[in-house]
């Protein structure tokens, strides 16, 4: 089958020359491909931040937390048997959280300390509720006694190892020691000495470096609570539910209690990669503005380049539609190039992009996404058809939109005008 001789011409007129409008006709392509491709990367780097995100705050955090207007919950385990009866809920456990001051214990060189979050959790329904039972590198998840499991970059940076001893002093034992040396009788309380039994990595640095996991019956003791919890932890069928079930729990176990959602703990950080994602996208679509002023412009000078070319057309009988399409037809070939030569750039450069980034590191010696401000220690990404199908279909449209006008301006040529100065 012959092709119709307006895409016959523009295929002609696409292939390379050695004159300005083919140079700019190929920068203009080679400005909608860089344009795909970064958007594609940046698109899929945002939405992995996004899942991943999601997934390390889930699996360290509850989906729901149910605390009591009260103050502390004293009959934790008839309130977990209640929370359990609502239709979605998949697990409750009591928890409680406070900060703590710890200092190591070494031999030989001086103690170090800091001042991490304490958790006190039932570790017989912990693998329910969080991912800590299963993300141990070294060690086990042994609470009993005085153990305590805490993050690879804590154990890192205080260079502690499994089965080290370490000193917990909670902040009425740190009160009273100051309060007694205001009033000149200082009194020292000895700590509660506790032992490294196991180092979680769920993937997310602050986790890694703040929190310390113990019993509820060792947080209970340091802190002087009795036998009272802080909240209780209820993780869900699905988080997206999060909200109609909290609504639900509210109204299940009265006024007394109150609950809160992950998206309501976490609305700070969710909102804001939101945002950043929806102003990246609009900015980095500027490229393709640009580019697509590169194919009007080279569009323009060839049809005053072809002046002669369209007469001769015009006057063997050519119609307007069929002149406009000729250069349509080229505007829409430089998108298709473009986006596809976009599309292979973005996905390759998607697939090495940590080995990219680990090669950039070696060679700069700087580290280049350093886990402490991104929190995460490879570069995530996740790609979403729609959001490909987007940017490659914007794409096309903004090179159609761009040879639209030097289209029309052929179009309407009058033939004895185009040979006049033949």
């Amino acid at each position: 089958m012959r092709l119709p001789f307006e895409l016959l011409l523009s295929l002609r007129y696409l292939k390379p020359k050695r004159t300005f409008v083919s140079v700019v006709t190929i920068i203009s392509t080679i400005g909608v491909m860089l344009g795909v491709s970064v958007l594609i990367i940046v698109m899929s780097v945002m939405s992995g931040f996004d899942r991943d995100l999601h997934e390390k705050i889930l699996g360290f955090n509850p989906h729901v937390k149910i605390y009591s207007r009260l103050g502390e919950i004293y009959d934790y385990h008839s309130l977990a048997e209640k929370i359990q009866t609502v239709e979605h809920v998949r697990a409750a456990a009591p928890f409680c959280l406070g900060q703590v001051w710890m200092e190591t214990q070494p031999e030989y060189s001086s103690p170090l300390g800091m001042a991490p979050y304490l958790r006190g959790v039932d570790p017989r329904v912990e693998d329910k509720i969080s991912i800590l039972p299963s993300s141990i590198i070294e060690g086990e998840f042994d609470l009993s006694g005085r153990g305590l499991v805490i993050g690879s970059v804590m154990a890192r940076n205080l260079r502690l190892r499994v089965g080290d001893a370490v000193a917990l002093y909670s902040p009425s034992q740190l009160q009273r020691m100051r309060l007694s040396q205001e009033e000149g009788e200082p009194e020292a309380i000895l700590a509660d000495h506790y032992e490294i039994k196991g180092i979680y990595d769920v993937g997310f640095f602050e986790y890694n470096a703040s929190f310390l996991i113990t019993s509820l019956e060792n947080f209970q003791e340091l802190f002087n609570a009795g036998d009272t919890v802080q909240g209780m932890m209820v993780m869900l069928d699905e988080p997206q539910l999060s909200a109609e079930i909290a609504l639900k729990l509210r109204s299940v176990l009265g006024e007394e209690y109150y609950a809160t959602t992950w998206m309501e703990e976490n609305a700070q950080i969710v909102n804001a990669l939101a945002v950043e994602k929806s102003v990246m996208f609009y900015i980095l679509f500027f490229i393709m503005i640009v580019a697509g002023f590169g194919i009007a412009n080279s569009l323009i000078t060839f049809v005053f380049q072809k002046t002669r070319e369209i007469g001769i057309l015009r006057a063997l009988g050519a119609t307007r539609s069929q002149i406009l399409f000729i250069f349509l037809n080229q505007s829409l070939m430089v998108g298709i190039i473009g986006v596809f030569l976009g599309f292979g750039l973005g996905m390759a450069a998607i697939s090495f992009r940590n080995e990219f980034l680990h090669f950039m590191n070696n060679i700069t010696g700087f580290e280049l996404f350093p886990a402490e401000v991104y929190f995460f220690s490879e570069l995530p990404a996740m790609l979403i058809p729609s959001d490909i199908i987007l940017i490659c279909g914007t794409s096309l449209l903004i090179c159609l939109l761009s040879g639209l006008l030097p289209a029309i301006y052929a179009s309407r040529q009058h033939p004895v005008e185009s040979l006049r100065h033949e």
